[in-house]
């Protein structure tokens, strides 16, 4: 004989399935989510590569023509 504890009804054998697809579909958001966040961080980490090159070259620029002499100008002459 089959104990009533032991035995389930459909309705509990179709909740148990949606739980557990529910479960699952959970973890694979989840792991998109994290493989998403992870992208998102080494395209931050790219750009911000890209900045500090081009903050870089800017300060070069800045310090090689900063200590050019100044170009003088010619006086002009009033009659």
């Amino acid at each position: 004989m089959t104990n009533k504890t032991d035995a389930q009804s459909p309705q509990q054998i179709a909740r148990a399935e949606k739980q557990r697809l529910a479960a699952e579909e959970g973890a694979k958001a989840m792991e998109e989510l994290e493989r998403e966040a992870i992208a998102v961080r080494k395209n931050m980490a790219r750009l911000r590569e890209l900045r500090l090159a081009k903050e870089a070259e800017a300060a070069r620029t800045e310090i090689t023509t900063g200590n050019q002499p100044a170009k003088v100008k010619p006086k002009k002459r009033f009659k």
